[in-house]
């Protein structure tokens, strides 16, 4: 039953999410404040599967394939909160973002393409495929963090 719930509300996510990338904020801070919510529910099923990859929690099939059907969707929702005017503000976005948007653009595209593949290999019920892939993702993310947001 949780399953179904956490895919239903991510499906909705991903339903708006077609509508955000259309639409403009009504303030700079609404569109930080979707980011921030974005990378937190990223984080928040990311973060189980990197402690089963890591050994920190055992391993359980079911919870990674849970985790990485999420992690799919949501991956492509905080880059339509990246908006002209949220530079500034709470936020932790660096400048780059802005300036630099075709390496943004190309950081965020490998990070998206990584966590499909998160999300492949958390389905095969196999801890080294979950290891190998949560390995690769995770280096676009740190990639990403190191180039474009501030400590």
């Amino acid at each position: 039953m949780k399953l179904a719930a956490s895919i239903a509300a991510a499906g909705l996510a991903l339903a708006f999410a077609g509508s955000a990338a259309a639409q403009s904020f009504q303030k700079p801070e609404d569109a930080i404040k979707y980011r921030r919510a974005a990378f937190t529910v990223l984080g928040a099923h990311f973060g189980p599967l990197g402690a089963m990859a890591n050994g920190r929690i055992p391993f359980d099939a079911r919870a990674a394939a849970h985790h990485g059907e999420v992690v799919a969707v949501v991956a492509s929702l905080p880059w339509h909160g990246f908006v002209a005017g949220s530079d500034k503000g709470d936020t932790r976005a660096r400048g780059e973002i802005w300036s630099d948007a075709a390496k943004f653009k190309a950081s965020s595209d490998r990070m998206q393409a990584e966590m499909q593949k998160l999300a492949a290999a958390s389905k095969t019920g196999n801890l080294d495929n979950l290891k190998a892939a949560f390995a690769t993702a995770g280096g676009t993310c740190k990639s990403c963090h190191d180039d474009f947001r501030r400590d």
